[in-house]
C-alpha cells in the first residue's frame, strides 16, 4: 500500500532524528498505559489524506504504550445519505433530529459504513481496531432526550426524536479490549430499555466515556483551530466561567455547544485534561500528545 502520509525527511540529518524522537520520550513515559479518548469528526474523516494520517497516529499512540479509544461521528456521510433518500436533515441546538426514517439511515452510516472504514484504515496501518456501537454487549445505555425550548420556561421541551440520552456505560467491554491490545472504535448510537435505538451527539459519547473509563486526556478534533473568540483568535485555555460567557454573548453556538458541554462536564469530573484540536492539521493528535507544540484550545477544569 502506498503511504501517503508518510513525510518527506531526506532533508533532515540523521541527528536532528534523532533528537526528535528524544524529545518524545518524557510525553509517553508521562502518558504510558493512559486512556486517551479520541472524537474524530469534521475534515479529518472525510479527507483521505488526513484520514490515513489519523489511522497512523492512532496505531503509533498504541504501540508507544498509550490506549487510544476512538468514538466517530459521520455528519457529511449521513447528510449525503438522507439526501439521496429525499430527506432533508435538521438541527436543534446542535442535535439532529431524528424520526424512525432518519435513524434507520443514521444507524446505516454510523455503525456500517463510516465505523468499517476507520476499522479498515487502522488495521491496514498495523493496529487491530474493533467496531462497536454501543448497542454492543448494551454497553451504552440510553434513554429518549427532551431538549429545553431556549428562552422558554422551565419545562418547555422540544422532542427531537430518537435523539438519546446517556444513562451509563459500562466500561467492561472497552477494558477487555484495552488489555487485549486492541483498538476500541464507537459508533455513537445507545440503546434503551426496551431495545430502542438511540442518536446520540459523538461528541456527549466521548466526554461521558472520558469520563467512565477515567481518561488521561480528552481529544475532540474540530474543522476550526480551536475555540474562537469574536474577533477569530484563538483561546488556547479557557476556565468554565469563560465558556459560560462565550456561550452568553453567542460567541460559542450551534455544533459547538454540545462539544463545548461534553468538553467541560469531562474536566470537572476527572478527565485530566480536554482538547479542542484542529483536525485539518497532519497528525494532529501526535502534535499534541508527544510534542510541546500543542495546535487547539486546553479546556481546564477551575
Amino acid at each position: 500500500m502506498t503511504d501517503s502520509c508518510t513525510p518527506d525527511t531526506s532533508s533532515v540529518t540523521p541527528a536532528r532524528k534523532a533528537a526528535i524522537l528524544a524529545e518524545a520520550l518524557p510525553y509517553i513515559k508521562r502518558f504510558f498505559d493512559k486512556t486517551i479518548v479520541i472524537k474524530y469528526g469534521g475534515n479529518a474523516m472525510t479527507d483521505p489524506h488526513l484520514k490515513d494520517c489519523f489511522a497512523r497516529d492512532v496505531v503509533l499512540l498504541k504501540l508507544v504504550g498509550l490506549n487510544p479509544v476512538v468514538v466517530h461521528g459521520g455528519g457529511p456521510q449521513i447528510e449525503n445519505l438522507l439526501a439521496r433518500v429525499g430527506k432533508k436533515g435538521e438541527f436543534i441546538q446542535g442535535m439532529r433530529v431524528t424520526d424512525a426514517e432518519t435513524m434507520e439511515v443514521v444507524e446505516m452510516v454510523l455503525g456500517g459504513q463510516v465505523n468499517k472504514e476507520i476499522v479498515n484504515l487502522i488495521n491496514q496501518h498495523g493496529g487491530k481496531a474493533v467496531g462497536l456501537t454501543g448497542k454492543d454487549a448494551g454497553f451504552i445505555r440510553a434513554k429518549k432526550l427532551m431538549m429545553q425550548k431556549k428562552d422558554a420556561p422551565q419545562g418547555d421541551l422540544i422532542d427531537v426524536g430518537q435523539v438519546g440520552e446517556i444513562t451509563g456505560i459500562d466500561p467492561s467491554l472497552i477494558s477487555f479490549l484495552d488489555q487485549g491490545d486492541f483498538i476500541p472504535v464507537i459508533a455513537p448510537i445507545g440503546v434503551g430499555e426496551q431495545g430502542e435505538t438511540y442518536n446520540i451527539n459523538a461528541d456527549v459519547v466521548a466526554g461521558k466515556l472520558a469520563e467512565i473509563l477515567k481518561a488521561e486526556k480528552l481529544m475532540l478534533l474540530t474543522n476550526t483551530p480551536g475555540v474562537l473568540d469574536k474577533a477569530g483568535n484563538l483561546l488556547t485555555g479557557l476556565t468554565p466561567r469563560q465558556i459560560d460567557e462565550l456561550v452568553e454573548d453567542g460567541t460559542l453556538s450551534g455544533g459547538m455547544l454540545p462539544k463545548i458541554g461534553s468538553a467541560l462536564d469531562a474536566a470537572r469530573n476527572g478527565v485530566k485534561s480536554v482538547h479542542i484540536i484542529d483536525g485539518r492539521v497532519e497528525h494532529c493528535l501526535l502534535l499534541e500528545i508527544l510534542t510541546d507544540h500543542g495546535v487547539g484550545t486546553m479546556i481546564k477544569s477551575k
